[in-house]
């Protein structure tokens, strides 16, 4: 068998196109968390409306205030796994998706509304829709699923009984955000599923696909929602308590 030459084998093995996206963007993973301390990031957003699992919107006002700094879970098993998968996901979601131009515009790719720029995203990648030229957010993720309990927010039952595939809400609103950040006109969630098994494990990978003209109503409310909150930071009052969905 002929031997591809290796200046060849890389270009056909690089699916997604590395970028400069001419925006000044931090130098260093310190000044991207310094960066990220003075407004708020798309994976933060979801605290102020109370869909976070982790984090309320009093303890991300904490965060944005200085009374506290942000734990670091980059030891975290999960989060390193994560990151280590990004770059491979994002390479088979672009040989996959060939009506796609997927672009990288590097780890701190960060893109701020030009309105509110404390209202920032840092993005795992950037599409272009071959057929029309219109411009998306790409957000990659990985989730480990132990238990069949933890699929359930991953889908949904219609009024017909069958059961529907979603997103959970965190991740829902921090696709808004990013649409807010950008202005740009869809977003994908690229998703890698492991499931561990008796018998072994397995992977999945399921996208969802969102048009920015059918969420304008949860956009205008999200960006009303993070407007408010950044005057709690601004004049340093503590917001009331927003109390997730029981």
């Amino acid at each position: 068998m002929a031997q591809i030459p290796e200046t060849e084998a890389s270009q056909q093995r690089a699916a997604v196109t590395l970028i400069d996206t001419g925006l000044p963007q931090p130098a260093d993973e310190a000044a991207w968390l310094a960066a990220r301390r003075e407004g708020i990031g798309a994976s933060e957003a979801s605290a102020i409306v109370g869909k976070n699992p982790y984090m309320s919107n009093e303890e991300l006002w904490v965060l944005k205030t200085g009374r506290r700094q942000a734990a670091d879970i980059s030891n975290q098993a999960c989060v390193q796994y994560g990151h280590a998968a990004e770059a491979p996901i994002r390479e088979l979601f672009a040989l996959d998706h060939p009506e796609y131009t997927v672009q990288y515009g590097g780890a701190f790719d960060m893109v701020r509304n030009p309105d509110f720029p404390w209202l920032f995203a840092t993005l795992d990648g950037r599409l272009i829709e071959k057929e029309t030229g219109r411009q998306g957010v790409y957000e990659g993720k990985t989730t480990e699923i132990l238990r069949s309990q933890q699929m359930e927010k991953w889908m949904w039952k219609g009024t017909d009984g069958q059961t529907h595939g979603r997103v959970p809400d965190n991740y829902y609103i921090q696709l808004l955000h990013q649409l807010l950040a950008t202005g740009w006109d869809f977003a994908v969630l690229n998703c890698r599923f492991r499931r561990r098994y008796a018998d072994g494990e397995r992977a999945e990978t399921r996208c969802y696909r969102f048009e920015r003209d059918d969420l304008l109503a949860d956009l205008n409310y999200l960006l009303e929602s993070e407007i408010e909150f950044w005057e709690y930071v601004r004049q340093d009052r503590r917001p009331p308590l927003v109390l997730p969905d029981i």
